[in-house]
């Protein structure tokens, strides 16, 4: 078939790195007109639901938070994830945060890592100012384009 393609195998790896790290069943990647599906074994297709589940009180202040950080990410000064992962404050656990809120930060500087595929990513401040607020917490996971922190 004239229509096959070269498979990146480090790709591939790393969606299936990805996968096993987020708990997902399946991700789909595409470039260039080029598409690739990478599956965990015995993955349910995405169509078929699960049986409801009682969500416990705690979820609500996480919806809360969830629709603070959609609000904030539209804020002139927010600073927005660049990836999907996991924040952590702190170069390493036990030691100081980069930057504590009420602070004054410097354009560039470091404020948190956001940890995917097991690379810490530096995540700096975009503008000068201070650090008026963190919307996320320590460990907590992240999707790509949310809301982080706001610089006023």
């Amino acid at each position: 078939m004239d229509d096959k393609f070269d498979v990146d195998a480090d790709l591939v790896r790393k969606l299936s790195e990805l996968l096993t790290e987020t708990g997902l069943g399946e991700i789909e990647y595409e470039d260039a007109g080029k598409r690739i599906r990478v599956a965990m074994p015995g993955a349910a297709p995405a169509s078929i639901s699960a049986a409801p589940v009682t969500v416990p009180a705690a979820s609500e202040s996480a919806a809360e938070s969830g629709a603070q950080s959609a609000d904030a990410s539209t804020h002139p000064g927010a600073v927005t994830s660049p990836m999907v992962g996991t924040i952590y404050m702190s170069p390493a656990p036990g030691e100081a945060p980069f930057v504590r809120a009420g602070e004054t930060v410097a354009e560039g500087q470091t404020i948190l890592v956001v940890e995917a595929m097991k690379t810490f990513n530096e995540i700096a401040a975009p503008r000068s100012g201070t650090l008026a607020r963190f919307i996320v917490t320590d460990g907590q996971p992240v999707e790509y384009g949310e809301a982080l922190a706001l610089i006023e």
